[in-house]
């Protein structure tokens, strides 16, 4: 396959694709523009003929040519929604991905990964997508279990967070990427028996805020208080580390953490009466309180941390800011606010909650410059933020069938979260039986 060395191709639109030189990905993403929504044009057969270009390059031998392609790909699933055409030929790009993952360059892996997480958003939820996450996890777990290049492991990092956001259907896989990330954050308590290793700062934020991310997810189910005081502490000792991203991150998780009442020894249903100071209860509840105290008081040290010389005041404010609304948020329990134009005047995403914030923050840094394009005609995305546009209203016969297949791609997300909750529910039930 792809061993064809001149051809070209026309798109729906004006422009040529030259598949000789797919190392030209200016070139390769304005042929790929011509992909973006078409179910029932002429051009169609064209289109996917375009993409299958694409695919057939990524068999190729020369390494550079596989990551032209892997870019092209990567750009064309930013800027468009391209289900429509994912139908038959997710599954072949999933295996390439993978592939490029286990033995391409760094360079490689890196689009591989974020080429998997971009798929797994366009399929939305479903099967195709726990299909994704269950064929990517072995391998974005040993990115990490060998700890990689940092830029491979962030790329791996943000992927497993994506795919199994949206592709796990039960906890039991949700925690599986969890103690992964973890594993990064705290390897002390990972598996690499004998070897301590210490996560660069840049790869310590990500495992942060992946595995932040991923946490959001576990809604209303609980673990014992006690399994998640050794976490909380350690969490609260990265708010003194050196790298600013790092603290940011790890006050993310532990704002998380109090949004959840992971401190809150009284959500136990397990309990002695907490009051007993001499009980293992009554214990953990003094722990937990001293817990509070010192994450209270570093978080109100970093509200109001002074600016050196050299210091950078753009990320020096956003730490400001982000303590402040933490520290409001444990002493007053103000919920964090943010809101976001869409497209018309009426289409705005509003978060009021550390778990949407979290959320938001992640998907539009993931997304980055195609974000916009997702929550607007992503149907995924217009469920996770209850987002309800007047688009159906002005598209034509053609997109509004697109529109409708996003709509019920999110019923299937809410759904299957809604299912999902239940049997956690009715699982911690039958544990305190």
């Amino acid at each position: 396959m792809g061993k064809s060395k001149k051809s070209k191709v026309r798109g729906g639109g004006d422009d040529l694709l030259d598949t000789s030189d797919i190392d030209s990905v200016g070139s390769s993403s304005t042929a790929l523009s011509d992909l973006s929504i078409s179910y029932a044009t002429e051009n169609v057969n064209s289109q996917e003929f375009v993409l299958d270009k694409y695919i057939d390059a990524l068999y190729e031998k020369r390494g550079s040519t596989r990551e032209a392609a892997l870019a092209a790909l990567v750009d064309a699933f930013e800027s468009f929604m391209l289900d429509g055409l994912l139908e038959n030929k997710y599954a072949t790009l999933l295996s390439q991905f993978n592939s490029s993952i286990k033995k391409g360059s760094t360079k490689e892996a890196c689009l591989a990964s974020r080429a998997i997480g971009l798929l797994s958003i366009t399929l939305g939820a479903g099967s195709s997508s726990h299909e994704t996450m269950a064929e990517s996890h072995p391998q974005l777990c040993r990115v990490l279990q060998t700890w990689s290049d940092a830029s491979k492991m962030i790329a791996a990092l943000d992927c497993l967070a994506v795919v199994t956001f949206v592709g796990a259907t039960d906890l039991a896989e949700t925690e599986l990427s969890l103690k992964a990330m973890w594993d990064v954050i705290h390897p002390k308590s990972g598996s690499n028996v004998g070897i301590v290793r210490k996560a660069k700062p840049p790869v310590l934020a990500a495992a942060l805020s992946a595995w932040t991310f991923l946490l959001t997810t576990i809604g209303s189910w609980r673990i014992n208080t006690d399994s998640w005081k050794e976490p909380i502490a350690f969490l609260s000792t990265l708010l003194g580390a050196e790298d600013r991203a790092v603290r940011m991150a790890a006050g993310e998780a532990l704002a998380l953490c109090f949004e959840l009442n992971l401190l809150d020894v009284s959500s136990c249903e397990d309990a002695d009466d907490e009051n007993d100071t001499g009980s293992s209860k009554g214990k953990l509840f003094l722990d937990m309180q001293a817990l509070k105290a010192k994450i209270s008081g570093l978080a109100s040290n970093l509200s109001a941390e002074a600016g050196g010389k050299g210091a950078d005041k753009k990320n020096l404010s956003d730490q400001r800011d982000l303590f402040q609304r933490i520290l409001d948020f444990v002493k007053y329990g103000e919920c964090p606010e943010e809101s976001l134009k869409i497209a018309g005047k009426r289409d705005v995403l509003k978060v009021s909650s550390w778990s949407e914030l979290i959320q938001l923050n992640f998907f539009k840094r993931f997304l980055g410059r195609g974000f916009l394009k997702h929550v607007q005609d992503n149907g995924l995305l217009q469920d996770i933020f209850s987002i309800k546009t007047d688009r159906a209203e002005t598209l034509s016969s053609t997109d509004k069938k697109i529109f409708r297949s996003g709509e019920e791609k999110g019923r299937a997300l809410k759904l299957n979260k809604d299912r999902r909750l239940a049997q956690e529910r009715k699982n911690a039930a039958m544990l305190n039986e």
